[in-house]
């Protein structure tokens, strides 16, 4: 009767047990998902003498929250793991060690990753996006449209790195969207760059609030002098998205990173190491 009794009462402290609150458990990973490099960057409407930056870090992002995990963006192709510099048309990649296993690293499988979602769908941003195949993927009703109905008009998209996700949930946004429902994590609409271009917001405990660019910017330049790419779909929209950021950097008090800054990316804490 007394180990029932001790039973019942070490049942009913553990399910008193607060769930684990936003300030222990939101994390933001780092991660190294590849590196480009460019002969010429007038594409970014930057001429080549106007900056030395020839070369862009390439990102991933893990948050994790109480109430699920999000990987933002998703690099580049795993296929290009291991073997070097690839060089072709006047650009490079590299790619040391795949987002998958640096997923691992921190103790989650790939298959455990519930939420997805990708500034936008260029190469550089959905290369591993077939490898996380139980995700719920968070994208904006032009991107979607872009991205799976009409890939072939969108020449940067590539439909063989995010075929595998046809069939996975989605949640098709017609703008800005809280993902958790308490502010932390909140993705802004800022199309222009691609039809359904978005940024990420997440406003950590102790880091403090911070927005995710996606590629709004790619040089430390492009944000100071508003510079819209040439191969962008919409410049009228990209500097409307520039403005409409901007205001939110602002209004939020955050700090804002530009993904594909490696002069950035060098000062950061990479994964497995994480932001809190």
């Amino acid at each position: 009767m007394c180990r029932t009794l001790l039973v019942s009462i070490l049942i009913l402290l553990l399910g008193c047990q607060p769930s684990p609150s936003i300030e222990d458990s939101l994390k933001l990973y780092v991660m190294d998902c590849g590196e480009l490099g460019f002969a010429d960057i007038s594409l970014f409407s930057v001429s080549n003498d106007e900056t030395a930056v020839r070369t862009m870090f390439v990102p991933c992002y893990l948050i994790d929250h109480p109430e699920g995990t999000l990987l933002w963006d998703a690099g580049l192709d795993p296929a290009l793991v291991g073997k070097g510099r690839h060089s072709e048309n006047g650009m490079y990649q590299v790619y040391e060690k795949s987002v998958m296993d640096q997923v691992r690293e921190i103790g989650h499988a790939p298959d455990e990753i519930n939420l997805m979602a990708l500034s936008h769908m260029h190469f550089d941003h959905t290369g591993s996006a077939n490898y996380f195949p139980n995700v719920r993927l968070l994208i904006q009703r032009e991107e979607h449209d872009a991205a799976f109905n009409d890939p072939e008009e969108n020449p940067i998209f590539d439909y063989a790195l995010y075929k595998e996700l046809i069939d996975n949930p989605k949640m098709i946004l017609d703008g800005d969207h809280d993902v958790f429902g308490d502010g932390k994590v909140m993705i802004i609409s800022a199309p222009g760059h691609t039809p359904g271009h978005q940024v990420l917001f997440v406003d950590l405990p102790e880091t403090g609030p911070l927005v995710l660019s996606g590629d709004l910017y790619h040089f430390r330049l492009s944000r100071a002098e508003k510079r819209v790419p040439t191969f962008n779909t919409d410049k009228k929209q990209t500097l409307a998205a520039m403005e409409k950021v901007e205001n939110f950097v602002a209004e939020k008090g955050a700090t804002f990173w530009i993904e594909h800054d490696l002069a950035l990316a060098k000062t950061l804490r990479k994964s497995p190491d994480y932001y809190r």
